[in-house]
């Protein structure tokens, strides 16, 4: 069963309304009432998504982010900044001179990449 788009569109500003006002009357960092108007606002957005696309077959440019547990958050932080250096591209390659494409860089690391362009030349 759809949702009218426009019934989801009301709750879903409702939801923003609800959210802001829990922010506004927090007590304290882990106040269950901001927490539960975050769920509500999240599922209210997914409604109207789901309204929208069943509808009229559109999609929003954004989603709702799924939530890390607090102790993971800090070892995906370094994870992203450990990954930075991995992305290599036909670009890292093209400075030192190499030929090789994308497909062929794909999961090697910084120094192997480093290896290939030494050949290269």
């Amino acid at each position: 069963m759809t949702v009218e788009p426009r019934a989801a569109l009301d709750r879903l500003v409702a939801a923003f309304e609800a959210h802001l006002g829990a922010i506004i009357g927090r007590r304290g960092d882990d106040d269950p009432a901001v927490d539960e108007a975050y769920y509500v606002l999240a599922d209210a957005f997914d409604v109207y998504d789901e309204a929208i696309a069943s509808t009229y077959g559109e999609a929003l440019p954004f989603y709702v982010a799924e939530e890390d547990d607090d102790e993971d958050e800090d070892d995906d932080e370094d994870d992203d900044l450990d990954d930075e250096d991995d992305d290599i591209d036909e670009d890292d390659l093209d400075d030192a001179g190499s030929d090789l494409d994308d497909d062929e860089l794909e999961g090697l690391s910084q120094d192997e990449v480093e290896e290939l362009a030494r050949r290269e030349r």
